[in-house]
């Protein structure tokens, strides 16, 4: 059991982290840090914290098990004063969606003072943000990513993996920070940023047409609802990689476009039935 759990930032994943490890007793205290207190407010009242303090150095200091749940850019900014705030003994890891720059960052302070750091990213959440949105089940059968380095304790890899597993995740890999920061950027960053350019590109073309929305395009773009600060964070930490997961979508999209314009249904039709197969084969 961990004795202290300190989660920074109990928004939706903080939040869920928070709610899990209460319901599965896997954390005999659970500390939640934020710059608000009225936002702390609620998962101190439910039960699921035992404290809350916009003190960041206190809230972890004699934690056992640091996560960070912040924003990606602002979990980077943080992690110094985290580092210089937790005990030697503290394993810190994080759930952002990217992962070079804070290993990166890790690494360079781990020159100067030992500290476990393991990233991690649970490939589970919502396009609804805050708190409200947290669930104790959110990581139930999903898919976490951890990102240890050569340099990484192999306990401290050890125990991450365990705390997933224990939080219901069904799987959890290992990757090399720059390539799930590529695999991402094309499984979950380009699909978002997909889905804001077609509600966008409808707004242009005729905002008479939303009223008309049905289910095929609701579900389509139903992850344009996330957090705008959020995504901000996420496409600028990572587009180099998003860069080029967009310059592979606008050539398969100029393709499929192309075949059109020639009026080529046979073209048109073998693309489109090699789409369905491998769109078929993730079920």
């Amino acid at each position: 059991m961990i004795q202290r759990l300190a989660v920074v930032g109990v928004g939706l994943l903080g939040g869920s982290v928070a709610k899990a490890a209460r319901a599965t007793g896997l954390a005999r205290e659970i500390v939640g840090v934020g710059r608000d207190a009225a936002r702390l407010a609620p998962a101190l009242a439910d039960g699921t914290l035992d404290r809350a303090t916009t003190d960041l150095a206190a809230g972890v200091a004699g934690a056992d098990l640091v996560v960070l749940a912040a924003p990606v850019a602002t979990a980077e900014r943080l992690l110094p004063a985290v580092w210089a705030a937790v005990g030697a003994e503290t394993l810190v890891t994080d759930v952002g969606s990217t992962k070079a720059g804070i290993v990166r960052a890790a690494r360079a302070l781990a020159r100067e003072r030992a500290v476990a750091f393991v990233g991690s990213h649970p490939m589970a959440g919502s396009e609804r943000s805050g708190y409200e949105a947290a669930r104790a089940d959110l990581f139930r059968d999903a898919t976490v990513v951890v990102t240890p380095t050569e340099g990484s304790d192999g306990g401290a890899v050890k125990a991450v993996i365990a705390f997933w597993e224990r939080l219901g995740a069904g799987r959890v890999v290992t990757l090399d920070p720059e390539a799930h920061d590529r695999a991402v950027a094309a499984i979950s960053h380009l699909p978002h940023l997909v889905a804001c350019a077609l509600v966008e590109a409808v707004a242009r073309l005729d905002p008479g047409a939303f009223g008309l929305a049905a289910r095929g395009f609701r579900d389509t773009t139903r992850i344009a609802a996330g957090d705008p600060a959020v995504w901000e964070e996420i496409f600028l930490a990572n587009r180099e990689a998003l860069d080029a997961a967009t310059a592979a979508f606008r050539q398969a999209l100029a393709e499929l476009t192309a075949a059109i314009e020639r009026g080529d249904g046979e073209a048109l039709r073998a693309r489109l039935a090699a789409i369905r197969a491998r769109r078929e084969a993730l079920a």
